[in-house]
């Protein structure tokens, strides 16, 4: 189609205005252009300023996980507390029930093998299997074999607990603990009565009248009585004779302390069950005086077990309450009654334990 040609327009009067129009266009469009530069710019500033954040926060986690697999490995992890090269005095501590445990055996020998100039034992135990306060023993006398070692017995060391004692070269008490209670206990229940009341009979096929007696289901009987006490009998023997050897007593002097009973530190001293009277303090002058290790030697802690080992919810808030800051709290809550209630389901077999009633 023609363009239309007004009269008195010439040529470039009609070209001007679409001249005009384009060099608007070409105007708008290098401002768009502009802009989505200007746009694009900022956007690979943000993504670069997003990228480090990304960045900062990956390492971030990455420090974060390492820092807690080291403080697990810490925590899980038995014997910490004496470094390399360190010649200071290893604290151990020896609370609650014993029981046969592989990884505290393990721990004390590492201490042997350390610079440690010599070890202070904490002790605070009623007891637990003979076997596990046998294989106690075992190993603190292999470490005392290697290093100076004293015991400090904070406020129980009764049965079990005065055997892993015997291990030390120097036993210290406080004037109101309690040591002794050297005998044997095997205790099983009975509920051939209740069963009989609600009508339960239960049937058994053995090999022989002994084999798994005594049972619970029927009255025990003689045999198995006779049995089970030749066992006792035995261990208790050999608990006495423990006793006499390390305490070095005569008949007479062992037989004054081998009825089970226990004694305070007080009664202890005239007995020879305990050396003398005192607490940590007194365990670093014996060091000095005895061993020329100077009394102001650095006494750091040794952990013999990890503090999740047990996983019981109770032990956890203790950690919970020691990592707080609450230690006298943490250690109410360690030691509390359930505690070790629940514990002592779980023991099994001949027990050298101070077990009292739980009316006491």
């Amino acid at each position: 189609m023609e363009p239309r040609v007004l009269p008195g327009a010439s040529f470039l009067d009609m070209a001007l205005p679409q001249s005009v129009g384009y060099n608007s266009r070409t105007r708008s469009g290098t401002e768009c252009e502009d802009k989505r530069m200007s746009l694009d710019a900022d956007a690979i500033v943000d993504r670069r300023r997003l990228r480090r954040k990304l960045t900062f926060w990956r390492v971030a986690a990455v420090v974060i996980v390492l820092v807690a697999v080291g403080f697990g490995v810490a925590m899980l992890t038995p014997g910490s507390g004496i470094k390399p090269g360190d010649e200071a005095i290893a604290r151990i501590r020896i609370q609650g029930l014993i029981r046969g445990n592989q990884e505290r055996v393990e721990a004390l020998e590492r201490l042997g093998r350390s610079n440690a100039k010599a070890v202070i034992v904490h002790l605070d135990s009623p007891g637990g299997t003979t076997a596990g306060s046998e294989q106690l023993y075992d190993a603190l006398r292999n470490l005392q074999s290697k290093k100076p070692m004293v015991v400090v017995v904070d406020g129980l060391a009764a049965s079990g607990a005065y055997i892993a004692a015997l291990a030390s070269d120097h036993i210290i008490a406080h004037d109101t603990s309690l040591v002794g209670s050297i005998g044997v206990l095997f205790q099983f229940p009975n509920f051939s009565e209740v069963l009989k009341t609600i009508g339960i009979k239960v049937e058994e096929i053995k090999s022989s009248p002994l084999k798994a007696a005594p049972n619970g289901f029927e009255p025990t009987s003689p045999e198995a009585r006779a049995a089970i006490d030749a066992i006792v009998q035995d261990s208790y023997a050999w608990f006495k004779n423990l006793v006499k050897t390390r305490r070095k007593l005569d008949d007479t002097e062992l037989a004054k302390v081998a009825d089970g009973r226990v004694f305070t530190g007080r009664q202890g001293v005239p007995l020879r069950l305990v050396d003398e009277l005192g607490n940590e303090r007194t365990a670093l002058a014996w060091l000095e005086k005895e061993k020329k290790i100077p009394a102001s030697t650095r006494v750091r802690d040794y952990s013999l077990e990890p503090r999740f080992r047990e996983l019981s919810f109770l032990h956890v808030a203790a950690w919970g309450f020691d990592a707080a800051g609450w230690s006298t709290l943490a250690r109410r809550v360690d030691t509390w009654a359930g505690t070790e209630a629940v514990e002592r389901l779980n023991l099994d077999g001949l027990l050298a334990l101070w077990h009292p009633s739980a009316s006491n």
